[in-house]
């Protein structure tokens, strides 16, 4: 089961720097500051940097099998996924607005360009990671 985590967790991974890749080459940072991207960069990149340290603890738990390593991968997950929720908020009025908006809408929203699919397989990806992480623990 640790493992089936780690290539969730790696997969829901590839999934986040494919959308911060699109909110980037879209002008997510420079929009940011005229105030037409609803993404805080501090919760995106706090989101990020979080996952990636859980995801660091949780290798080295899958080398050492200390269950003290399992725990607190969990742990440091619970914030990422709240981020993660904060960001789903802010990006489910930016998609429907996508439709309401047309071709050649002005000001156009970073996040606006970030697929459907691709959130919606980071999120699945993400609850199956901390479920896979939560049980693995637990079972220890």
């Amino acid at each position: 089961m640790a493992i089936a985590a780690l290539i969730t967790w790696i997969l829901t991974a590839l999934g986040g720097f494919y959308m911060l890749s699109v909110w980037i080459a879209r002008g997510g940072l420079r929009r940011e500051e005229a105030g037409s991207t609803r993404f805080p960069p501090p919760v995106i990149f706090g989101h990020m940097l979080l996952a990636a340290a859980g995801l660091i603890v949780w290798i080295i738990y899958v080398a050492a099998d200390k269950q003290a390593l399992a725990w607190t991968a969990f742990v440091i997950l619970l914030p990422v996924a709240l981020l993660g929720f904060v960001m789903l908020a802010r990006w489910i009025p930016t998609y429907r607005a996508r439709a309401a908006a047309g071709p050649g809408a002005g000001s156009v929203p970073a996040e606006r360009a970030i697929p459907v699919a691709v959130v919606a397989g980071h999120g699945l990806l993400a609850v199956v990671t901390l479920v896979l992480v939560l049980l693995t623990a637990a079972t220890g």
